[in-house]
């Protein structure tokens, strides 16, 4: 069905709605962005970090329900097991008189019977330390991808991948800013992941296109029709590919638990634009900015030429 669509002019335009509609996306995503934020977690913004266990099994949500009448600010729990849980504390509400509340809660409640095993306080100059070297470990990522674009493709596919790259990122970001996901170090390990995952889909199109452009019999050939073939030979390897691994980060997400709900939205999300992004914008912009079959034909000097053309 989607190889039919894909044929002749029907093909390029939905190419090009395709390019339109992720631009329009990514001027979205960046408002979004300056407009709300990024809703960072402890690991960025600091705050009290609390681990204790009870004495027998309890429900994760009666026990945030019990904690919340005890707690006069935000907080969020997560299970590490049957018996064993994990409080943290925004700086806001990690103040002394809430953690002593809800903690003589849990422990002098018969049903709970808590035993606080840890209790520490995460300062935001390390979370100040943790994001820039999360920073800076994304944009070597790019600093490299770029590099290898460079030696890999014509400039022209190379362009595309890191616009399709770039775009992918910013849309993950802006559906943080737009739901307010909570932003830690988890979603930044994901970022890296779809770093990786993006580039992997723009170059098995941007090959494909590279060698469809250098067959002599495709000389005659539009780069629109062979920018539509190359998509088509590869599109059912990537949709397999995609829904393989969509699976299995659905499986994380629904399964996982909250610790990893945000890699795992980040991921999926990455993957689903990803996929887009490799077909709308690495095999389109391309096209935008010239690429033929010319790019990749072989330059004789005058010369070579004169000794060629002897009989």
């Amino acid at each position: 069905m989607l190889n039919y669509f894909l044929k002749g002019e029907a093909g390029t335009r939905l190419r090009f709605m395709g390019m339109l509609l992720s631009a329009m996306l990514v001027l979205l995503s960046v408002f979004t962005l300056t407009q709300k934020g990024l809703n960072f977690g402890l690991d960025f913004t600091g705050g009290y970090l609390t681990e204790f266990t009870t004495s027998q099994s309890v429900e994760l949500k009666e026990l945030q329900s019990f904690i919340a009448k005890n707690h006069n600010g935000e907080f969020e729990l997560t299970a590490q097991g049957n018996s064993h849980f994990q409080l943290r504390e925004a700086p806001s509400a990690s103040t002394t008189a809430n953690s002593l509340d809800w903690q003589s809660a849990v422990t002098q409640n018969d049903d709970i019977n808590a035993q606080v095993l840890s209790s520490a306080y995460i300062g935001s100059q390390v979370g100040d330390e943790l994001f820039d070297q999360g920073c800076l470990a994304m944009f070597a990522a790019m600093i490299a991808v770029m590099i290898y674009l460079a030696v890999r493709f014509e400039w022209r596919l190379a362009v595309g991948s890191v616009v399709a790259l770039v775009h992918d990122l910013i849309l993950v970001l802006g559906l943080f800013s737009l739901l307010q996901i909570e932003f830690n170090l988890t979603v930044l390990a994901s970022l890296l992941a779809i770093i990786g995952y993006s580039l992997n889909d723009s170059i098995i199109v941007g090959d494909r296109v590279r060698e469809l452009l250098r067959v002599k019999s495709n000389n005659v050939l539009s780069p629109a029709t062979i920018i539509n073939n190359a998509i088509k030979s590869t599109l059912t390897r990537t949709l397999i590919t995609s829904g393989t691994t969509l699976a299995t980060v659905a499986s994380v997400w629904l399964l996982a638990g909250a610790p990893l709900q945000g890699f795992a939205i980040a991921l999926f999300t990455g993957i689903v634009v990803g996929t887009f992004s490799s077909i709308c914008i690495a095999a389109t912009l391309p096209e935008l900015l010239g690429l033929s079959a010319k790019n990749y034909e072989v330059k004789v000097d005058a010369h070579t030429q004169t000794l060629l053309d002897m009989p």
